[in-house]
C-alpha cells in the first residue's frame, strides 16, 4: 500500500494542475478528506521511516513525500532548491570517560564522579572543551530589567565561573519567565557580565518536577545547532568554555567556606526569597572530550499564492515539524519511536489544509506559506533556521499557525491556541473556530508555558505574532475526560515506540482540526489589517523592533 501511494502521489504531482478540484469555496465550506489525512498520517508514521530522526534517511524519505504533496496541490516552490531548504547542522556527542571535574579548596582537591554527582553536556564549539577558574554565585543567573530583576548586580564575575540556581524566582509570570530562565539567555546574561564558565546547580523545587536521577536517562543523548554562513554553531558562546550541572549533595561542597551554605540558599528559596550573589571559595577545574560530525536535513517550504496585487505579498504561515526521534535504546522488539501524534498528525493536518485552498475556486488575499520543519526534537532548530533565514521577508510573515501534536483520538468541542493571549490573533482565532462550531478555551496549562515550546516560537522571537493550536479538552461525548485522555497519552506514548497508527484514531476529530485550521488561514489571509501584538505586550515589545 505504501509504495502505491509513493507511486501515485509522484505520478499525480507532474499533473496537479489538470486535477485540482473544487471542493471548497469562498464561502468557507471547507470539506476536509479524512482518507487523505488517514493516508498522510499512515505513512509518515510507518516503520519504513524508522522514527524520522533529523538527518536520517528515514527523515529525507518523509521530505520527500511532503515535497511531492505540495507539488500535487501547486503550491510555489519556496525553499532554496525547490521545495527544499537544506540545513547543516553540527552534532555533537561526549566521550563519556573524557568528563573531569575538579574542585580545590585550602589546597585540598575534590574529584567530582561523572555522571552520579554532576553531568556535561558536549561541546558544540570545541572537540577539547577545559575551564579553570574561581567561582561566583549568581542567584537565578537572570537579568530581567521588565521585572526589576538583576542577579548580576554588583557582582564581580569576569574571567570567572558563575554558579547559578536551575529555574526562575516564584514571583515571575510563567511565560515571560520561561523566557528569562532559558538555557540560551542565561548564558547570553553570563557572556554579558564577562563570565568564562557556567555551573547550574538543582533546586529542591526543580528535583520535585526533573529529579537529578531521571536526567541520567539522557547523557549520552547528542547536542544539535544549525551552522551559520561561517560554519559556526548557532546560538553557541564562545567566550564559555565549559559547563556543568551539579546534583544537590555535590553543590553543597561548592559552598564550604562562603558566606550562606546552600541548605541557607534552599532555606531562602523555601520562604520565597530570592537569593544574593556572593563570591565562593576554591577553583573549579572543568574538562571534555566531544565528537563532532556534520549532517544536513531539510526544512519543506511551499506557497501558495494570494489573489489580491498588494497583500499577496504578506504571507500567513503554517507550520508543523516533520521530525521524530528515531529509535528508542530498549531491549524491546519495536525499537521505532513513530511519532504518529508527534507529529505525523500536525503534517497531515496541514498537508489537507494545503490541499484545501489549492483547490478553491477563489484564492485568500494573502498569500499562503507552508513550511515543513526539521529538528523540532533537537531544539525546535528547523524554525529558527528557517525563521532567521527565511525565503520571504521576515517582514512580510504577519502571523503564523503551528500544529504540534494535535491528540486526534476523540470528538473535541473546543480548541487551545497557545499565545492567543498576546495578540489580536485571539479575536481572529476565535471567529475562525467559531465557523467550524468550535469554541476557543484559554490556556490551562499556563504554569506550563507552553507558549514558549514549539516551533511557533522562532517565529515569536522574529516579530511575528503566533499561535500553537492543539484540539481542546472539552469532548463532544460526555463520557470522555479530554484532560484525562491528553494525560494519558503523554504517560503513556510520548517520546515511545507505542505513538503508532495502532492508537485509537478519531478521524471525524481529524476533518475537525482540519476544518478549524482551515477557517483560521482563510480569516487571516482575508481580514483587513495585519495581526499586531497587543500593545505593551512583552513578547511584542522584546522582540518586534
Amino acid at each position: 500500500m505504501i509504495k502505491k501511494l509513493l507511486i501515485g502521489s509522484a505520478m499525480t504531482a507532474m499533473t496537479f494542475a489538470a486535477t485540482a478540484h473544487n471542493h471548497a469555496s469562498t464561502d468557507n465550506a471547507f470539506n476536509p478528506d479524512t482518507q487523505r489525512i488517514k493516508s498522510h498520517l499512515f505513512f509518515l508514521a510507518d516503520d519504513l521511516l524508522e522514527g524520522r530522526d533529523t538527518g536520517s534517511r528515514g527523515h529525507e524519505i518523509a521530505a520527500l513525500y511532503i515535497a511531492t504533496e505540495f507539488a500535487k496541490y501547486g503550491l510555489k516552490p519556496a525553499g532554496t532548491d525547490g521545495y527544499m531548504q537544506s540545513v547543516s547542522f553540527r552534532k555533537a556527542n561526549l566521550v563519556q570517560e573524557s568528563s573531569k571535574f575538579t574542585f580545590t579548596q585550602n589546597g585540598e582537591t575534590v574529584d567530582f564522579d561523572y555522571p552520579k554527582e554532576y553531568l556535561a553536556s558536549p561541546s558544540l564549539l570545541s572537540t577539547e572543551a577545559n575551564v579553570k577558574g574561581e567561582m561566583v554565585f549568581v542567584g537565578y543567573g537572570i537579568v530581567a530589567d521588565e521585572l526589576s530583576h538583576n542577579d548580576y548586580k554588583d557582582l564581580d564575575v569576569k574571567g570567572k565561573v558563575v554558579v547559578a540556581l536551575a529555574g526562575k524566582p516564584s514571583d515571575f509570570p510563567s511565560e515571560e519567565g520561561a523566557h528569562f530562565a532559558s538555557g540560551y539567555q542565561k548564558q547570553k546574561y553570563a557572556v554579558d557580565n564577562g563570565a568564562i564558565g557556567m555551573i547550574t546547580i538543582t533546586t529542591p523545587k526543580n528535583e520535585k518536577v526533573r529529579p537529578y536521577q531521571s536526567r541520567l536517562n539522557y547523557i549520552h543523548t547528542p547536542r544539535m545547532a544549525w551552522l551559520d554562513d561561517n560554519g559556526q554553531p548557532a546560538n553557541s558562546f564562545s567566550q564559555l568554555k565549559g559547563s556543568a550541572y551539579m546534583s544537590e549533595g555535590a553543590a553543597r561542597k561548592l559552598f564550604e567556606g562562603a558566606e550562606k551554605s546552600l541548605d541557607d540558599v534552599y532555606a531562602q528559596l523555601e520562604a520565597d526569597k530570592v537569593p544574593q550573589g556572593f563570591a565562593l571559595n576554591g577553583e573549579v577545574d572543568i574538562s571534555k572530550t566531544s565528537v563532532h560530525d556534520t549532517i544536513t536535513s531539510p526544512n519543506v517550504v511551499g506557497i501558495l499564492e494570494g489573489s489580491d496585487p498588494e497583500l499577496k505579498n504578506e504571507y500567513v504561515v503554517f507550520s508543523a515539524h516533520s521530525d521524530h526521534i528515531g529509535f528508542a535504546k530498549t531491549v524491546k522488539k519495536d525499537n521505532i519511536n513513530n511519532g504518529a501524534m508527534d507529529n505525523a498528525s500536525g503534517t497531515s493536518v496541514m498537508l489537507e489544509t494545503a490541499r484545501l485552498f489549492s483547490e478553491m475556486k477563489e484564492k485568500p488575499k494573502r498569500s499562503i506559506l507552508f513550511v515543513s520543519v526539521t529538528g523540532e526534537e533537537k531544539g525546535l532548530l528547523g524554525a529558527d533556521y528557517f525563521a532567521r533565514n527565511p525565503t520571504v521577508p521576515v517582514t512580510s510573515m504577519v502571523a503564523n499557525v503551528n500544529l504540534d501534536m494535535p491528540i486526534l483520538t476523540y470528538e473535541f468541542a473546543d480548541v487551545i491556541a497557545f499565545g492567543a493571549n498576546h495578540s489580536d490573533l485571539q479575536e481572529s482565532v476565535e471567529k475562525a473556530a467559531a465557523n467550524a462550531d468550535i469554541e476557543l478555551s484559554p490556556d490551562p496549562w499556563p504554569e506550563q508555558a507552553l507558549f514558549t515550546r514549539s516551533d511557533h516560537y522562532a517565529f515569536v522571537k522574529q516579530g511575528v505574532p503566533s499561535v500553537f493550536m492543539v484540539p481542546g479538552l472539552k469532548s463532544k461525548d460526555p463520557n470522555v475526560d479530554g484532560s484525562k485522555v491528553f494525560g494519558q497519552f503523554l504517560s503513556t506514548h510520548y517520546h515511545k515506540p507505542s505513538d503508532d497508527i495502532n492508537q485509537p484514531f478519531n478521524w471525524n476529530a481529524a476533518e475537525t482540526f482540519t476544518k478549524v485550521n482551515a477557517q483560521i488561514g482563510w480569516t487571516l489571509a482575508n481580514q483587513k489589517d495585519k495581526p499586531k501584538w497587543n500593545d505593551g505586550d512583552f513578547f511584542g515589545n522584546t522582540f518586534s523592533k
